[in-house]
């Protein structure tokens, strides 16, 4: 049985990009692994911030394909180590954000264990135009018009 979109109503025209960046979302990977923050700092200004302890500079990778915004971790194996106790995460992960139209990453760093991932949002324009009807006109403004002509 087909699973019923939300977004299914006749009064709901040409979302269905949205509705696949949806389905993307809902997929994506559950685990909270690493820990984020999303904060605002600024007007049209965002930061993602996440904790990712133990991973260096080379052991992080960005990306950003189409609007999904994407970090991986990986640590090179250390096997000349012998832990007692290993509580320590060094676990690959990968995290995905979907990004709306316009959005921006503007700048990446990494300090203290903490990545920093800054985003700019789009300021929203209103876009009004008014729109003309066409179709049949009343056969009283046609003898109007006719008789304005002569």
């Amino acid at each position: 049985m087909p699973r019923l979109s939300p977004l299914n109503s006749p009064l709901l025209l040409g979302f269905d990009e949205f509705e696949r960046t949806l389905e993307r979302i809902s997929k994506a990977s559950s685990d909270g692994y690493p820990p984020y923050n999303i904060e605002r700092t600024g007007e049209s200004r965002l930061r993602i911030t996440l904790a990712v302890a133990g991973f260096a500079r080379d052991d992080l990778d960005i990306e950003l394909e189409d609007s999904q915004l994407t970090v991986r971790g990986r640590q090179a194996e250390q096997d000349s180590r012998e832990y007692l106790h290993r509580g320590i995460a060094t676990r690959m992960f990968q995290r995905s954000f979907v990004l709306a139209d316009g959005v921006e990453v503007t700048a990446a760093s990494l300090d203290n264990g903490l990545l920093h991932i800054d985003v700019s949002l789009p300021r929203p324009e209103r876009n009004v135009r008014k729109i003309e009807i066409a179709g049949d006109t009343s056969p009283a403004l046609d003898m109007e018009t006719k008789g304005q002509a002569s």
